[in-house]
């Protein structure tokens, strides 16, 4: 049976900038009454006191200032709370900008480098001490889905941060396929039960587990961290809708993957919430899902194109054949939606104004429902084009659809996967396009 004893450290006292903090925890770890350091001891080092003896105290009238500096990415706001991406790469509560436990008119910044840290402190703990100890440096975060805060690791030196449980089998012989425990993070949170909050003892001892510890410094704390590509919750609600917004991007050259239509049917769900007036429901979406249907449609509408061009517009075979390819889009991707508007539910007025303006109402709602679709498509990781040509030849596709006299095809929308991702677009702020009075 394992088992573990773990205590604060008494007798560290305030540390400021240039202290040697080694020296300090050495000498309070051999205090009168105390059982000195051992090999395989884990050291469990608030960040605080590391931050005030490296010098990252900051005078800083405005704490608001220092978190915009020492942020890389926003990843949610609340009010006046921001979780952020800082430069160490943690993701946390105002960057871990901290006013508590220092002078007024200060606030704490946390370690530069908090692995190198761990690795200087336990170099120096070792030609103090003579034991071979490991440090993990803490700080207190929250967590998603979860109320409350506990102590986590952000630094870490001679440990085994994560221990892999996959492929090893239970106590059933069920293969484990998920299993990484956080072993310096459930660290920190023993630490900080013993330690607390407002004692004033930085420093835990954990002793009996020399086995999760590494004569190497190892790693560090930054095999914790989850890279933003993997996080599939890595932004707050309102930044995940603008992003969604803005990320979305017309995609015309697709893999050939198949695309699941359980995706496009959460899509179009999405796209049903749009608008509409006189509380009507004037959307319907045919999703063609064989290859013999796309081909019917697009064939059809093919020759059509090709009637008006020739017969329509005077246009010769070779210029016909180098406009049409532009319908390539369609005939190339792997699932096609035709969003068709249902004006059920219009008013009908005696004089052409107000009949357009009632129409176009409808016509909106339709625009809203498609920006939805696709916004939708691409938070299922689809690219996806909108082409009117649907609109150019609606007798036709209803025909070939099988589509009731009062459907009006409003484009096409071509979805898969991105055969590759789409260039950066910079920016667009909004003044341009805003008029204020």
């Amino acid at each position: 049976m394992t088992t573990y004893s773990v205590w604060a450290l008494p007798g560290v006292p305030e540390i400021r900038q240039g202290d040697d903090l080694a020296a300090a925890v050495a000498a309070a770890a051999r205090a009168e009454g105390q059982p000195g350091l051992l090999d395989g001891d884990i050291l469990l080092v608030t960040s605080k006191v590391v931050s005030k003896a490296e010098g990252r105290v900051l005078a800083a009238a405005d704490r608001e200032a220092a978190i915009d500096a020492e942020t890389v990415r926003v990843i949610a706001r609340r009010g006046r709370t921001r979780i952020v991406e800082n430069r160490q790469g943690l993701v946390m509560a105002a960057a871990g900008v901290d006013a508590s436990n220092t002078a007024p008119g200060t606030v704490l910044l946390l370690p530069e480098d908090p692995d190198a840290s761990a690795r200087a402190l336990r170099a120096r703990l070792r030609d103090l001490t003579g034991a071979e100890v490991a440090v993990v440096i803490t700080d207190t975060f929250g967590r998603p889905w979860r109320n409350g805060l506990t102590d986590v690791a952000i630094g870490a030196a001679g440990l085994t941060v994560l221990d892999d449980h996959r492929g090893s089998t239970d106590s059933h012989g069920n293969e484990l396929s998920m299993t990484v425990t956080a072993t310096a993070d459930e660290l920190a949170a023993a630490g900080d039960l013993v330690k607390g909050k407002t004692a004033g003892m930085p420093v835990a001892v954990v002793r009996g587990l020399g086995r999760v510890t590494t004569a190497e410094h190892g790693p560090g704390a930054r095999p914790l961290i989850r890279a933003a590509a993997d996080d599939m919750f890595r932004l707050g609600t309102s930044e995940a809708v603008r992003q969604a917004v803005t990320l979305r991007r017309t995609v015309r050259e697709f893999t050939g993957e198949p695309v699941d239509g359980g995706a496009v049917r959460r899509a179009v769900a999405a796209a049903v919430t749009a608008p509409a007036p006189h509380h009507t429901t004037p959307w319907r979406f045919v999703l063609l899902e064989t290859e013999a249907a796309r081909g019917k449609l697009l064939d059809a509408m093919l020759d059509a194109w090709r009637s008006d061009l020739r017969e329509l517009d005077g246009w010769s075979e070779e210029r016909i054949a180098r406009r049409t390819r532009r319908g390539d889009v369609l005939r190339d991707a792997p699932y096609l939606v035709v969003p068709c508007l249902v004006a059920d539910g219009a008013h009908d007025y005696p004089d052409e104004r107000r009949s357009a303006a009632e129409r176009e109402m409808f016509v909106v709602a339709m625009g809203a429902a498609v920006q939805n679709l696709l916004v939708a498509l691409a938070g299922e990781g689809y690219g996806s084009a909108w082409v009117s040509s649907t609109m150019f030849c609606r007798p036709t596709v209803r025909e070939a659809l099988d589509l009731p006299d009062g459907w009006d095809p409003m484009g096409a929308v071509a979805v898969g996967r991105p055969a590759a991702a789409p260039p950066q677009r910079p920016a667009r702020p909004a003044d341009p396009f805003v008029i204020t009075r």
